[in-house]
């Protein structure tokens, strides 16, 4: 062999040779490698994707109590309104129905005095005049016109001749024995009561039976 030849150089040599890289390898390592990189991105979108869940769940909740909140504060607000309503209603037909309470307590007198003056007038006398008839027939047309004015505005007379004393519309100003009716029968109107729609207007001044019988007298003479 001689020394100018040149040596043959084994490709098989060559590829196992140090340092140099095996492209084989290099092709695994590379799928190795990115399917580990593929895992962790997939994990890591699960896990955002179940952070977003949640906080859609959180954000639902919210909203479905702050919805409820509402809800409770517009009913009260709407229940609130209509019993407003209903207690002005009520106070407006209260006002129309007792506007002329200060007036009617005031025209009581009138209409007393009306009935004083024909309760007076004995009922021979009138016979006996025709002039003094007719004035007394204008004054008793007069008392019940007024009467009737009353009745219009939902005046009503008390008048509880032989009635049980009520203390809610009766005022006791004396009381009779020995009038053979129960105790606390009226026995006798000094003045008649008027109400107003059902109210008070002024009590009938009343005279009443009194309680219990007077004890019986002994006869001692025998």
């Amino acid at each position: 062999m001689s020394t100018g030849q040149s040596k043959r150089t084994d490709p098989a040599a060559e590829d196992a040779a140090p340092g140099t890289a095996n492209p084989e390898s290099e092709d695994r390592t590379d799928r190795t490698g990115g399917g580990a990189q593929a895992g962790s991105e997939s994990a890591s979108d699960a896990g955002d994707a179940n952070g977003e869940s949640d906080h859609a769940a959180a954000e639902i909740a919210r909203l479905t109590a702050e919805n409820e909140k509402l809800r409770d504060q517009a009913l009260r607000a709407m229940a609130e309104t209509e019993n407003i309503r209903r207690r002005t209603e009520r106070e407006k037909e209260d006002t129309a129905k007792y506007a002329v309470t200060k007036l009617a307590r005031d025209l009581l007198d009138v209409a007393d005095n009306l009935r004083r003056a024909l309760d007076a007038v004995p009922a021979e006398t009138i016979e006996a005049s025709e002039d003094l008839r007719k004035i007394v027939d204008g004054v008793a047309a007069t008392e019940k016109g007024l009467i009737d004015t009353f009745d219009r505005h939902g005046i009503t007379r008390i008048d509880p001749q032989d009635e049980k004393f009520d203390p809610n519309f009766h005022q006791a100003m004396m009381e009779v024995p020995a009038t053979g009716k129960p105790g606390g029968t009226v026995v006798q109107v000094l003045a008649p009561g008027y109400v107003i729609h059902g109210r008070l207007l002024r009590a009938a001044m009343v005279a009443v039976a009194a309680s219990g019988e007077p004890p019986q007298r002994v006869d001692t003479s025998a």
